[in-house]
């Protein structure tokens, strides 16, 4: 047990406090409309979400999680913790075109990127999935908090699985996104703080950076400080195969939506953002942060390793940061970091609670129960399932005790079977409903297949992370690519419609041909007809050649708003750039910690790097939300007319 003093409790109780009676302030915000409550209605700046992003990602189970695969495998396994980098070229890609769509959860985009059927079982499934999913990570979540509980007062496992997510569900009951989405920001400043402060008291109790690698290699455990240090090319505990696999599902997914768990949640923060640029750099600040958080975790969790080496158990050994801060930080700031593991559990459950209630509220209840319910009624059923989602993470929590094991199968499920198609459905305009329904379907199974039930009866022997990930997505493939060929692709009117609202990117050259041969599009600007995006007409003939006349710069800057809308060699720029930023951030924080050569240099690099993707990105992402602004408020008004789906359905296919 953790002695704590008055000050410490004053510091815990003032934050709760906030926490708690700053929800009251928003009630009235949230009251006023299912957009309110989910979305905050979609008007925040882009460092509400970006502060969204970090908080949500920063869980009481995350630092365990961390401090389990950096103790295992040094600064190495800091390329677990790389699948946040979807947001590298995600939030210049499928943030940009979800925001264009305006759904409010993935489940919703469903019956917009698809027709028919198909497009609501797939929006009714995703929708039971995600409430599920939010419920199972609820439970992780809190039990981590319940263990904390036990190392800090000696709690029985279930009181710190219970009584702090009551707390949390008390402020989102009253409050809704608007509650989540501030408390973020504050919780935010909070675990920030905590984590820098641990951090660094925890590499000065070695001695400072120079005596903690002096130990390393005293110990023969140079290697931990090298984020490259693989064991071969397959063989090993962690081999280069495993690190090439972790850079693909988390570069190449950002192309896709749901390659990552992270997405789900993330969804709902680029939806409450004010415009699409505001959803793009909310995205891109918050996944960054979270990269050069985890750059401070792992050089603190070393410092970890050469204090206490050599602990052989995984639920011992994953508890190493929160011992650094409450074993040596004085009496007043073991209250701060206390609090501070209140604000990362606090923003995360909040969350999940809200968007569990958002998955059903919206997508099952008010779609396919009551299409004609009021404001009024949509909110109070969205506080109902918020308490019943409540119960049902406490029965999850109670199944759980090693939070690594849970969160890595989590990640598979996820991201393996399916990771494809979500790139896919993305990229590809043959890709239908039947074939993305049938690679989840073909997931479930394969998945709980090769990870656990072969290998438990001894058909073949547990495979390596990497192996499993490629194996699941090419037998998935066997399934998902015959499905797709060998339905009808979507009615061209229904990918006509999506194709100008939301302007994808990839293999979409039919469907753009065809809305050209329609005059929807003028091919000279890529602009959008007036029939279909109202004051948004094309350019005129004029203005066309005039603007051809003048050679294009090798990076434009100035841009008209038909010419915003295509993918060009500015957009590519900086899809190649942010990972490699987003990577130096993380690699280099963690090496200047420990004041390694190349810290400098990497970290050097990120930053201007980071100012190079501003100056070539921002000039388009303005025309873009400007253009975009225009037309958004016709395409709120077809996303709200409540139709019945079975009516919605008739009328696609009639």
């Amino acid at each position: 047990m953790i002695h704590f003093s008055a000050l410490d409790w004053f510091w815990a109780g003032a934050f709760l406090l906030l926490m708690v009676g700053g929800a009251f302030f928003f009630y009235r915000l949230a009251r006023r409309s299912e957009s309110d409550f989910f979305l905050a209605g979609r008007r925040l700046p882009w460092w509400l979400p970006a502060s969204s992003v970090f908080s949500t990602h920063t869980a009481t189970d995350t630092p365990m999680w961390v401090t389990g695969v950096i103790y295992a495998h040094g600064y190495r396994g800091l390329w677990y913790t790389f699948f946040t980098a979807w947001t590298a070229i995600g939030s210049f890609v499928s943030a940009r075109i979800f925001r264009r769509s305006l759904a409010y959860s993935q489940a919703e985009w469903q019956i917009m990127r698809f027709g028919g059927m198909g497009a609501e079982l797939l929006r009714g499934w995703l929708a039971g999935w995600q409430v599920f999913m939010n419920m199972f990570i609820l439970g992780w979540v809190g039990m981590a908090m319940g263990k904390v509980g036990a190392l800090v007062f000696g709690w029985p496992v279930w009181v710190g699985l219970v009584f702090p997510t009551l707390i949390t569900a008390a402020y989102t009951l009253v409050a809704g996104y608007w509650g989540v989405v501030m408390g973020d920001f504050l919780q935010g400043i909070v675990a920030i703080f905590a984590i820098l402060v641990v951090s660094l008291v925890g590499i000065a109790a070695v001695g400072g950076p120079t005596e903690l690698g002096g130990r390393l290699v005293e110990m023969g455990e140079a290697w931990r400080m090298n984020a490259f240090a693989f064991t071969g090319l397959f063989s090993g505990d962690f081999p280069a195969a495993w690190f090439l696999t972790m850079l693909v599902i988390a570069v190449v997914g950002g192309f896709g939506m749901g390659t990552s768990i992270d997405w789900y949640p993330e969804a709902q923060r680029i939806q409450s953002a004010g415009s699409v640029r505001d959803a793009a750099y909310g995205i891109w600040a918050g996944g960054a942060i979270t990269l050069i958080r985890n750059g401070f975790w792992a050089a603190s969790i070393l410092a970890f390793f050469v204090l206490a080496p050599g602990i052989a158990d995984v639920a011992d050994y994953e508890l190493g940061w929160f011992r650094l801060g409450f074993e040596l930080l004085p009496a007043g700031l073991i209250g701060v970091f206390f609090a501070a593991i209140l604000a990362i559990h606090l923003s995360t459950i909040s969350s999940h609670l809200n968007l569990g209630a958002l998955y059903f509220t919206r997508d099952l209840f008010q779609r396919y129960l009551s299409p004609n319910a009021s404001e009024k009624t949509l909110v109070r059923v969205g506080r109902l399932v918020t308490a019943v989602l409540l119960l049902g993470s406490f029965f999850y929590g109670m199944m759980m005790q090693e939070i690594t094991q849970w969160l890595i199968f989590a990640l598979w499920l996820m991201m393996a079977g399916i990771w494809l198609p979500n790139i896919l459905q993305v990229v590809w305009w043959r890709f239908n409903a039947w074939g993305y329904l049938s690679a989840w379907m073909a997931n479930l199974g394969v998945a709980w297949l090769v990870v656990w039930i072969l290998p438990a009866f001894g058909v073949f022997p547990p495979l390596p992370d990497y192996l499993q990930f490629w194996l699941l997505m090419a037998l998935g493939a066997l399934v998902f690519l015959p499905t797709t060929l060998m339905t009808k692709p979507e009615e061209m009117d229904h990918l006509i419609r999506y194709y100008l609202q939301t302007r994808p990117i990839g293999w979409w050259r039919p469907v753009h041909a065809e809305a050209v041969r329609r005059g929807l599009i003028d091919e000279g600007t890529g602009g959008v007809g007036e029939s279909m995006a109202g004051s948004a007409a094309p350019a005129s003939g004029g203005a066309a050649m005039a603007g051809s006349a003048a050679p294009r710069p090798f990076i434009k800057r100035t841009w008209t708003a038909a010419e915003a809308e295509e993918w060009t060699r500015e957009d590519w720029m900086v899809i190649v750039l942010s990972p490699l930023v987003m990577a130096a951030f993380m690699i280099g924080i963690a090496s200047l910690l420990l004041l390694q050569p190349g810290g400098i240099a990497m970290t050097l690099f990120a930053l201007v790097g980071t100012g190079v993707i501003y100056w070539i990105i921002d000039p388009k992402l303005r025309a873009v939300s400007a253009e975009y602004e225009q037309r958004q408020a016709k395409y709120l008004e077809e996303l709200e007319r409540g139709v019945r789906w079975e009516e919605a359905v008739a009328g696609k296919e009639a």
